[in-house]
């Protein structure tokens, strides 16, 4: 975990429900820290490390500064079909800008002259190793360093009339990646495609499925991912959204004061409060 303040959050671990100050291990969980075996030191130092109380501490974003934050798209097929789409038959790409990360329980601002935000809970994965020309998928996962929660906030008139034919516009706005609570190692998750993954706006269910739904499994796009792009230590990967969004025409779009929630087994749960930018 990361708690404090923007810019000046502090690297804690968490285990067995309390917590441990990790400053003397480094100074923030980033590339540099995940790239140098950083939770293995972690694992290695666990015995001595001091006990830290986070209480009334800002959560922040597990992962500070990724290189690159990329993302799939459409890869459930019930949200490919609600989109109006035909299952992809090889993955959908696009970029997210790395600052608009913001921390798990962070305000998250409607743009200006928006009218169509919307929420998208999915699985995120931080990469450990660099990944360049994986010989197969079956080599991805050794380079997964864990999983995050991520809520891909989208604004869909941005992203699909204004957008010129990519959708980052949409993506990219300000505070549109709250992620977190935790950074979740591998060695914690029994099986990546068997979890559970759920929305609320307002404290109505949005979202309910299950990672064993994408059409493209998590170790099939970081071997993809690699064909085509190096993937360095602390780049965050979003796996796509399952259905049960407001592009659907079933729910209304977020406006001001609204509160989301998005969760998935084992990895936490986000509450934000929408304001206005």
């Amino acid at each position: 975990m990361r708690v404090g303040a923007p810019g000046a959050e502090k690297p804690v671990l968490l285990s067995g429900g309390r917590h441990y100050d990790l400053s003397g291990i480094t100074s923030d969980i980033d590339g540099a820290f995940l790239a140098g075996d950083g939770v293995g030191q972690v694992r290695a130092a666990a015995a001595d490390l001091p006990e830290i109380d986070v209480t009334g501490l800002r959560v922040g974003a597990p992962v500070a500064r990724p290189g690159v934050v990329l993302c799939v798209g459409q890869n459930y097929a019930a949200h490919a079909a609600e989109s109006g789409a035909a299952p992809p038959t090889t993955p959908i790409v696009f970029y997210k800008a790395p600052n608009s990360i913001v921390g798990p329980y962070d305000e998250v601002l409607i743009p200006r002259g928006s009218t169509t935000t919307d929420w998208e809970v999915e699985l995120a994965v931080v990469i450990g190793r660099r990944a360049r020309y994986l010989d197969s998928p079956a080599q991805a996962l050794d380079h997964v360093a864990g999983y995050l929660l991520s809520n891909d906030v989208s604004e869909r008139d941005f992203q699909l009339q204004q957008s010129g034919g990519q959708w980052s516009k949409g993506k990219s706005c300000e505070t549109f990646q709250p992620l977190g609570p935790w950074l979740v190692t591998p060695d914690e998750i029994a099986d990546v495609q068997g979890l559970g993954l759920r929305s609320w706006v307002n404290g109505e269910v949005r979202q309910d499925s299950n990672t064993k739904d994408m059409i493209f499994d998590v170790a099939f796009l970081i071997w993809h991912l690699s064909q085509y792009t190096v993937l360095d230590p602390g780049d965050v990967v979003n796996t796509g959204t399952p259905q049960g969004v407001a592009l659907s025409g079933r729910f209304p779009y977020l406006a001001e004061g609204d509160v989301v929630e998005v969760e998935i087994d084992g990895l936490g749960r986000q509450r934000v409060t929408m304001g206005q930018a």
